[in-house]
C-alpha cells in the first residue's frame, strides 16, 4: 500500500515466500525487489541470492531484527539495502528510489554495527588483501577509500578535482576489478582490505 501510493512506483507483484518471491522476479523482472529475511520454506538470503545471480532486479532486504549475521549474509548475496522493520514510510520508499537508482543504502543503525564489527573482528591486511587491492590504479585506489567513506560521486569528484563521468568510471573499474556488485560491498571491501581505518 505504501509502495503503490507513491505515482513513480509499481508494484507489479507480491510473494508469501521465498521460493513464490524468485518465481515472481523471474515472470515480472521488477527493478527493486523487497525480501523478508525470514520467509516460509525459501528464506530471504537465499532468494536474493538467486534474484541477484539470475536477474537484474535489485535487492532490499527488511528484518525486525538486526543481528549482524543476517546483515553479513544479505550484503554477500547481492542485497542493495538492508532496512529494519521500523523503518518510517518515507525511509522506505526514499530506499525503493535509491536502489531503482542504481545505488545502495543501510539503515543507519546496521552501517554502524557493522562498521563497528569490522574495526572489532576482521583480521588486519595481509598479503592477500593487498594483493586483492593490487590491480588498482592509485586513482582507482583513492575512488574506493572515498567511496568507503560514503562520499557520493560528485563529493568524489570535487575531492580528486575531476568530473563526475570521470568518478563514475571509475567506480565502475572499481566494482569490475574487485568484482563487487554494488557500493555497498565496495565499502565492505574498503573496510576489510583496511584501506580505511574505522575511526
Amino acid at each position: 500500500m505504501i509502495l503503490d501510493a507513491q505515482p513513480d512506483i509499481e508494484v507489479v507483484g507480491e510473494a508469501a515466500d521465498g521460493t513464490a518471491a524468485v518465481t515472481a522476479v523471474r515472470e515480472h523482472v521488477p527493478d527493486v525487489v523487497l525480501l523478508d529475511i525470514r520467509m516460509p520454506g525459501l528464506d530471504g538470503i537465499e532468494a536474493a541470492k538467486i534474484v541477484c545471480a539470475e536477474t537484474p532486479a535489485r535487492a532490499i532486504m527488511l528484518t525486525t531484527f538486526g543481528r549482524d549475521d543476517y546483515v553479513y549474509d544479505a550484503l554477500y548475496a547481492g542485497a542493495s539495502g538492508f532496512l529494519l522493520k521500523d523503518v518510517r514510510r518515507d525511509d522506505l520508499v526514499h530506499a525503493v528510489r535509491v536502489v531503482a537508482a542504481g545505488e545502495s543504502l543501510l539503515a543507519p543503525a546496521v552501517t554502524r554495527r557493522l562498521i563497528s564489527d569490522i574495526a572489532r573482528n576482521r583480521p588486519r591486511a595481509g598479503a592477500t588483501e593487498s594483493q586483492r587491492l593490487a590491480v588498482l590504479t592509485a586513482r582507482e585506489r583513492e575512488t574506493l577509500r572515498m567511496l568507503g567513506r560514503g562520499l557520493s560521486n560528485a563529493e568524489i569528484a570535487t575531492a580528486m578535482v575531476v568530473s563526475e563521468h570521470t568518478v563514475k568510471t571509475h567506480v565502475s573499474n572499481v566494482l569490475s576489478k574487485l568484482g563487487l556488485r554494488d557500493r555497498v560491498q565496495a565499502v565492505i571491501a574498503a573496510y576489510e582490505t583496511r584501506l580505511i581505518e574505522p575511526a
